[in-house]
């Protein structure tokens, strides 16, 4: 498989406080030009009061990631973030942000499976929004289970992976893990020794650990 750069489209979404600003990626298969897509991902940004944007490098490994296997991503502004309409909400609007733009791919691609994703703040929002959006699988990278509250949160019913920093100076480690394996199903949990929140230096190997697991689903 021969993977070509990616078509890039950027638009607003209609979101239930106004326009979501997103960058639409497309990859581009030699050989399987026009094929229908089979899985479109939902990546969501760090916290929008904490210069969280789509632009995160997290955002964009975990989204190229998903590319990787022919999977066109979204990633989204949350309200109140660039161009993005309304102001921040606590967790709350994010999440229904966050279907907002699952419900665009799932116009734009009918009968496409859910890949859904996010990092920090939006890895918790990507776990909460799980719950009524029915992805094929998670992913949840450092996710800030002490900025945004998971509390409550019902674990997604389908594959899910955290990748997390063992050396994370934001969300500390062990408070991601005893969250992670209170919950059942237990999600797959990828520790990366020595790694900060950024993942600064270790955007490899966290790319490594993303296609790992990407690739075991169907």
């Amino acid at each position: 498989m021969v993977l070509r750069a990616p078509d890039a489209e950027r638009l607003m979404l209609e979101g239930p406080a106004g326009g979501l600003e997103a960058l639409i990626e497309t990859p581009r298969i030699e050989g399987r030009e026009g094929a229908p897509v089979a899985a479109f991902a939902v990546v969501c940004h760090p916290h929008p009061l904490h210069g969280g944007t789509l632009d995160n490098k997290v955002v964009y490994t975990l989204a190229r990631a998903c590319e990787h296997f022919g999977t066109p991503a979204i990633r989204f502004n949350f309200r109140g973030v660039g161009r993005s309409e309304g102001v921040y909400d606590e967790g709350r609007g994010e999440t229904e942000d966050a279907l907002a733009a699952i419900a665009y791919g799932r116009r734009r691609w009918p009968g496409a499976a859910l890949w859904l994703g996010g990092f920090s703040f939006g890895g918790v929002v990507a776990v909460r929004a799980a719950a009524q959006a029915r992805p094929t699988c998670v992913v949840a990278i450092a996710p800030g289970v002490t900025r945004i509250d998971a509390s409550g949160v019902a674990p997604p019913a389908c594959p899910w992976l955290i990748v997390q920093g063992e050396a994370d100076d934001v969300v500390p480690a062990d408070t991601v893990l005893d969250w992670a394996r209170s919950l059942s199903p237990v999600p797959e949990i990828k520790l990366l020794a020595g790694a900060g929140h950024f993942f600064h230096g270790r955007i490899n190997e966290l790319r490594g650990a993303l296609l790992e697991f990407l690739e075991t689903i169907p």
